[in-house]
């Protein structure tokens, strides 16, 4: 029997954090290639490190995306998300550029050949998660550890805030009652700030930024709200600690509250199954919730390289379903094509919309009118309460 009473916690990473940066610079280098060539195929790797950013990787797309290019879009980035700091400077930042073609042996593998259809670029599993804790159906520890980091870069970005720096972490403790959170337990706020700040002034800074996220009544008690708990953070970003793409990957999918096949997102074409059928399942997902046929609902998919159909198709509503989880799973198929290219084409994923996932979640944001987010889209409701009565 699952437990009802527990306390569960979910951590995020803002946009400044090194490893933040570096899929930042990863998904902005996709979006570069997928605005070329919506077909252009895409595997991009960024490290950074005080005043330094390499990139590796490999690519298929125009040969008018120069090394200067990738270049010219690494700084971009790094400057859009705010970084002028001695260690870290977006002008004087040196960048090195180890992009390379793409390997042939993947390419006869994946593409459409004749009667053979597209495969998947590689094997893995991939999940997906929805449950009723929130209005967008995601756990509710990542959803508040994400809000409360985006309102504070919101506030640094609009220069209410401009003793705020953009490295920040964020933490949140929720107690549960019968399996519904009802208050924080505890909150942790790390974030880089401005020498002449002291902690307590920090700490007054983050506050109202907390208080406002969380439902009202929700603020833990005054003695487990740590902010800056080591008492100082001036110097962050990857002048403090190396970025990597791809280390994140609890932070951009649920928090911890749901599994996770272990392949990252950032700086993947979206015929990457790592990416895009996670998507997918994450869409399924999300309609069995919004659908009412389930107030949890986990899916697990699972590719083999150059195959185009899932090999399996798992669905687990966790107890909460009110309707077979066999039956289900064979009306979420009807209602899409779970191949690699059927996922591109139903959620329109050939698009340069993969900068803006970078932080703060991959899951639970809004669709965007240009077919951002469109995983999060609830359209196949109606025909999920037709199919199933």
């Amino acid at each position: 029997m699952a437990r009802t009473n527990y306390v569960f916690t979910s951590e995020s990473v803002a946009e400044g954090h090194p490893d933040k940066i570096c899929d930042r610079i990863s998904d902005a280098i996709v979006d570069t290639y997928l605005a070329a060539d919506p077909q252009a195929r895409v595997a991009l790797e960024t490290l950074a490190t005080t005043n330094r950013v390499v990139l590796a990787g490999e690519v298929r797309g125009p040969a008018s995306i120069t090394r200067e290019h990738l270049e010219d879009v690494a700084r971009s980035a790094v400057k859009e998300i705010g970084y002028e700091q001695d260690g870290f400077h977006w002008r004087k930042m040196v960048v090195e550029c180890y992009v390379h073609a793409q390997s042939a042996d993947i390419a006869v593998g994946v593409d459409a050949a004749g009667n053979k259809d597209e495969g998947a670029g590689d094997q893995g599993i991939m999940f997906g998660y929805a449950c009723d804790e929130t209005p967008v159906l995601m756990p509710a520890p990542i959803h508040y550890s994400h809000a409360i980091l985006k309102s504070l870069a919101e506030a640094r970005h609009s220069g209410a805030e401009p003793g705020l720096g953009p490295d920040a972490k964020s933490q949140v403790t929720l107690q549960y009652i019968d399996g519904k959170p009802v208050r924080a337990t505890a909150i942790v706020v790390s974030t880089q700030h401005a020498e002449h700040l002291s902690q307590e002034e920090v700490r007054e800074i983050v506050r109202p930024h907390v208080v406002n996220v969380l439902p009202e009544g929700w603020m833990c008690d005054e003695k487990e709200f740590y902010v800056n708990p080591t008492g100082r953070f001036v110097i962050g970003g990857p002048d403090g600690d190396c970025g990597l793409t791809g280390r994140k990957i609890i932070v951009d999918t649920y928090g911890g509250a749901a599994p996770h096949g272990g392949g990252a997102f950032s700086g993947k074409d979206p015929t990457k199954v790592d990416r895009s059928a996670a998507y997918a399942a994450r869409y399924l997902a999300k309609n069995v919730v919004a659908a009412g046929l389930a107030s949890r609902c986990t899916i697990q998919l699972s590719y083999a390289i150059g195959v185009a159909r899932p090999l399996s198709v798992y669905v687990d509503t966790h107890g909460t379903g009110r309707v077979d989880e066999d039956k289900l799973s064979a009306v979420l198929q009807k209602n899409m094509d779970l191949s690699p290219r059927g996922i591109r084409q139903h959620l329109s994923l050939n698009r340069p919309i993969y900068a803006r996932t970078a932080a703060y979640g991959h899951f639970g944001r809004a669709p965007e009118t240009d077919g951002g987010f469109s995983w999060e889209n609830t359209d196949l409701v109606d025909a999920l309460r037709s199919a199933l009565g």
